[in-house]
C-alpha cells in the first residue's frame, strides 16, 4: 500500500502562501472589511452561532460549554473596547504633549543635525507634530524642551 505524503516542503509552503496572498489581494473586500489573519468578536460568534446550528440533536452543548463560550465572547469583547479606549486615550495624551510645547523652545535631532527653535505650532491626532522655524518635527525628534 502506498503511503500518501502530507507534509509540504518549505517551497512549496511559500508558493501555497504567495497565491493566498495574491487571491486575498485580488478580491474586494466582503461587508467592508479586509482579509485577516486574526479573528476577532464577529468571527467568534459566526463561529458559535453555527456551532449551534449544527450541534447533534441528539447530543446537545452542554450548558457549562455553552456559558463559558458566552464569556469568553464577553471577555473578548470588553479586551476589545479596552483597546480602542487606550489608543483614544493615546492619541489625547500625545496631542496634549504637543500643544504643551508651544512657546517653548526645543532642541530636535534630525539626523546628525540639531535644530533649535521656538515652536510656533502643533499637530493633533496619533502622531502629532511640532513647528519649529516654519518645519514640522516628529515628537519623538524632540531631545529637550526649555521654558523661555
Amino acid at each position: 500500500m502506498e503511503q500518501l505524503n502530507t507534509q509540504m516542503s518549505a517551497s512549496e509552503k511559500a508558493a501555497v502562501d504567495k497565491a493566498v496572498d495574491f487571491f486575498n489581494k485580488q478580491n474586494v473586500p466582503v461587508n467592508g472589511r479586509a482579509p485577516s489573519q486574526e479573528l476577532g468578536k464577529d468571527d467568534f460568534l459566526k463561529l458559535l452561532i453555527e456551532q449551534l446550528k449544527n450541534q447533534d440533536p441528539t447530543s446537545p452543548m452542554e450548558n457549562t460549554e455553552f456559558i463559558s463560550q458566552m464569556a469568553q465572547f464577553s471577555s473578548l469583547e470588553q479586551m476589545t473596547n479596552m483597546s480602542s479606549a487606550f489608543a483614544r486615550m493615546a492619541s489625547f495624551i500625545n496631542s496634549s504633549e504637543a500643544m504643551n510645547t508651544l512657546g517653548k523652545t526645543v532642541e530636535i535631532n534630525v539626523g546628525d543635525t540639531t535644530v533649535t527653535g521656538e515652536v510656533t505650532g502643533a499637530t493633533r491626532g496619533d502622531k502629532p507634530q511640532i513647528q519649529v522655524n516654519g518645519m514640522y518635527y516628529d515628537m519623538d525628534k524632540i531631545s529637550a524642551v526649555y521654558a523661555n
